[in-house]
């Protein structure tokens, strides 16, 4: 396969990352009749998706050596560096893939420096980072934003079409990672002030179910806020952004804000209050900053 031919349903894939949304993902591109070969270092997540039809690869390496198209879905830089030039060492492998499509939520920089690496091997790297939840996963309609040539993220919308509802190309290496930042600026302090306003509510003697309705309709909810409500009225923090990683992006978002002399107060506050959420230790949704609002505000009614 060459560096810009258009990818195919022939076009093999290697998936490395079997997490929340990296198995769903797969499970997609293996529904689309992609080849898929999988790799996780847990190998006990491969097993779903080898009996639904993909390979499943000894180590990161030996998966490279075996593909078109490298995709990686991985918790952190850490995760990223130790695939592609520690020990997974998938940019040091001599193998037939031509193209890397990262996914990971990761610092601008960690995606710039995976671009330039692949660059300096002939390898095109696009990082196009993921909006959208577990169920988006599974129905395929997460947004997409992507970072690197655009030709090559245009050889790379059929990958994108069976993943997702929507991508968007927003310039050069680290620029999909950059807009995710932004998103998920405004996705976590919006859940903050949903569950500030849940607080409000409850506290001004309002029905909790009839405030979790009628909050959900009005028009200064999101649709991705409103579908947290919905879950958070029934109290089930059942994972599909856990906490901890809304934890790892609020910590991405100051740290660039911190680079850049941009105050964040807001989302400093916010921060604050997930990161006691996560620290916790329970593995739930970071929409679980509701409940920890909630009782705050019924200690202080007690």
């Amino acid at each position: 396969m060459s560096p810009n031919e258009k990818i195919t349903s022939r076009t093999r894939l290697g998936f490395i990352g079997l997490g929340y949304l990296g198995s769903r993902i797969a499970r997609r591109l293996i529904a689309a009749g992609f080849p898929v070969l999988v790799y996780d270092r847990d190998h006990t997540k491969a097993a779903e998706l080898l009996a639904r039809g993909a390979g499943v690869a000894p180590d990161a390496a030996a998966l490279a050596r075996d593909v078109d198209v490298v995709l990686s879905c991985l918790p952190n830089a850490v995760a990223v560096e130790e695939v592609y030039f520690v020990t997974g060492k998938v940019l040091g492998t001599a193998g037939r893939f031509t193209t890397i499509i990262e996914l990971s939520t990761v610092a601008p920089e960690t995606a710039r420096r995976l671009h330039e690496a692949g660059g300096r091997l002939g390898i095109s790297v696009l990082d196009i980072a993921i909006s959208g939840s577990t169920l988006a996963a599974e129905s395929g309609t997460l947004a997409l934003f992507g970072g690197g040539e655009a030709q090559v993220f245009e050889a790379a919308q059929p990958i994108f079409r069976s993943i997702a509802a929507q991508w968007f190309h927003m310039g050069p290496g680290g620029s999909g990672v950059a807009m995710k930042l932004v998103v998920n600026t405004l996705l976590g302090l919006g859940m903050q002030a949903i569950a500030e306003a849940v607080a409000l509510g409850d506290g001004l003697g309002l029905p909790r179910d009839l405030l979790f309705d009628t909050l959900a309709k009005t028009a200064v909810v999101a649709q991705a806020h409103a579908g947290k409500l919905a879950t958070a009225k029934r109290n089930d923090y059942t994972p599909q952004f856990p906490v901890r990683l809304m934890r790892k992006d609020f910590g991405l978002i100051l740290a660039e804000a911190a680079r850049l002399g941009i105050s964040m107060p807001a989302t400093e506050a916010a921060s604050a209050i997930n990161s006691e959420e996560a620290a916790s230790g329970g593995e739930e949704d970071f929409s679980a900053v509701v409940r920890r609002m909630e009782h705050g505000c019924a200690l202080r009614n007690a």
